[in-house]
């Protein structure tokens, strides 16, 4: 079964997580920081930290983008919209 390693940072705000995006790519602000900041999920005090799930652990939109085969490792993917909110999204690694 396909497995990744993933961080998130979850927000309430769309144009939020497009500022904060654009932030973590010109690198103003490292995704650790940004997650223990504005995260709404309880991953973001250990810096957005998924771990490593398997495929069909997480809700459908988050599983259809880190398992993809445009899913590339150690960008920023999103927002990505899901019941819980926005979600920006780094695979750190695919199995």
């Amino acid at each position: 079964m396909a497995k990744a390693t993933a961080r998130h940072i979850l927000l309430n705000n769309e144009k939020l997580a497009r500022k904060l995006k654009k932030e973590l790519i010109k690198k103003d602000i490292t995704f650790e920081k940004a997650a223990k900041k504005f995260s709404k999920c309880p991953s973001g005090k250990r810096g957005g930290s998924l771990g490593t799930f398997a495929k069909g652990e997480m809700v459908k939109e988050f599983d259809n983008v880190i398992f993809s085969k445009d899913g590339q490792l150690n960008k920023i993917i999103g927002p990505i919209n899901t019941q819980f909110g926005f979600h920006l999204i780094e695979i750190q690694a695919k199995y």
